[in-house]
């Protein structure tokens, strides 16, 4: 279903290091247990409701799949996080690409060697963008083990810190990512132990000032079937996105696979889902890649859903969304 968007919608150099040792002592170790309704519930999003177009098959620079994407929502950018052209799935170099609400592409910035670009924050600082982004990734899988912030800018490329110059809020885990909600300003870590993936949720103050203390929750990703292609978090519900690309030569077959499920993060537990969507199952290999929260200038609340689609050699970003709350 096509739909027309209203998407009126210091500080501290490219990256800003923290004592990723000593945060280390201030998170809740793998063990910990969820905090007990820390969170003020609130609506949540209906995923049986219809899914809209904000763009389809835009240029990147880069022409390899996009991993994820976030939204400036003070300074009305939108980043796609692709994959890095030349470079194999463990080596964690990633290209992200400045675009405008339209989907239209404006510059692109290199990370090489920070992770796997499953989820990241675009968050606004004065006229510039710090992505708060997972970093020095594990050659093994090519998943970031800490989490740093990089100032976004056009055209160069930067490595990624070493973990020890980074940030490892929680004590036991090996590998990060987060996404933002820019509209309750929160930080989401999922984060990997030896026993399972775990969320954990912070005041964004915490990621923005770099004194990450306590999670508000923290609890066992519950199970969910299907490879996970991102996440994201609005209030006290988290966002999960699961699905694979069309097979052979990515020509629509059926509905696809592609699912979202909510999940309260006050228990733990799911919502709502996993529930089927249909949105830009025309387009060829459609393969599910992120999940974003935005608010309109006019207030309304939008979870965007991300695509990889087009033709091998010429991979192309198509994003939808969701706008109905219960």
């Amino acid at each position: 279903m096509n739909h027309t968007p209203d998407l009126s919608l210091s500080r501290r150099g490219l990256i800003r290091t923290g004592a990723g040792a000593t945060l280390a002592a201030l998170g809740l170790g793998a063990g910990a247990q969820s905090a007990s309704a820390a969170v003020t519930a609130t609506k949540r999003f209906d995923l049986t409701e219809p899914s809209y177009d904000l763009f389809r098959s835009k240029d990147t620079h880069g022409a390899r799949v996009q991993q994820s994407f976030s939204f400036d929502w003070e300074n009305k950018f939108l980043f796609v996080a692709t994959k890095r052209t030349g470079s194999t799935e463990t080596d964690g170099d990633l290209c992200i690409n400045k675009m405008d609400f339209d989907g239209n592409y404006i510059s692109y910035m290199h990370l090489d060697g920070f992770g796997h670009g499953v989820a990241f924050a675009a968050v606004p600082s004065g006229s510039g963008t710090d992505l708060w982004i997972e970093c020095a990734r594990n050659p093994d899988t090519g998943y970031g083990t800490a989490l740093t912030p990089v100032r976004y800018t056009a055209g160069t490329t930067l490595s990624s810190p070493a973990a020890s110059a980074a940030y490892r809020p929680i004590s036991g885990a090996l590998e990060y990512t987060c996404s933002v909600d820019p509209v309750y300003q929160r930080m989401i870590v999922r984060y990997h132990t030896s026993a399972g993936k775990r969320i954990a949720v912070y005041p964004l103050s915490d990621f923005q000032t770099g004194n990450i203390g306590s999670p508000l929750v923290d609890f066992k990703q519950p199970t969910i079937d299907g490879t996970a292609q991102g996440y994201a978090l609005y209030g006290s519900y988290m966002y999960f996105l699961t699905g694979d690309h069309y097979p052979g030569d990515g020509t629509p077959v059926g509905d696809g696979n592609t699912y979202i499920t909510s999940i309260d993060i006050n228990t733990g537990t799911v919502k709502q889902g996993p529930t089927l969507t249909k949105a830009g199952s025309t387009l060829t290999w459609r393969e599910p890649e992120g999940l974003a929260i935005y608010r309109t200038d006019a207030g309304e609340a939008r979870l965007f859903i991300g695509f990889a689609t087009g033709e091998e050699g010429d991979r192309r970003s198509s994003i939808f969304y969701k706008n109905a709350l219960i």
